[in-house]
């Protein structure tokens, strides 16, 4: 399945405001129906709707090594999990304070129960 980047601040700030929220332990999960998900499917060659994906890491994370670790961390665990999730929405991932002493798969475990709180997995065919 593929996910683009949010790029735009603006979707960023409406996904915090009216977006579904999860928190745990280590990551903040925000979850908005994406509204120009019809147009992007026809733009998309595959013709499926898909998820647009942001991170947000703010500097009380640490240095710019450690929020690049960060990063590369959600994006390992989102990608994980992605194949699972329902298309059309934009998805905002946000590091809480404990993610520096995380390991990857503690990220991942964390994000697949975040989008079952959130109801964001799909229905298991033939269940």
């Amino acid at each position: 399945m593929k996910y683009t980047t949010i790029k735009e601040h603006h979707l960023y700030n409406k996904t915090f405001q009216k977006g579904a929220r999860f928190s745990g332990r280590l990551v903040s999960v925000f979850v908005l129906r994406d509204l120009a998900a019809k147009r992007l499917r026809k733009e998309n060659p595959e013709k499926k709707y898909y998820n647009r994906f942001g991170v947000a890491v703010t500097k009380r994370v640490g240095g710019a090594v450690q929020r690049n670790r960060v990063k590369r961390i959600l994006r390992a665990g989102y990608r994980a999990v992605e194949a699972e999730l329902k298309t059309g929405y934009l998805v905002v991932i946000s590091p809480r304070e404990g993610i520096l002493a995380a390991k990857s798969t503690d990220v991942e475990a964390e994000l697949r129960y975040a989008f079952r709180r959130l109801e964001m997995l799909r229905d298991p065919i033939g269940l």
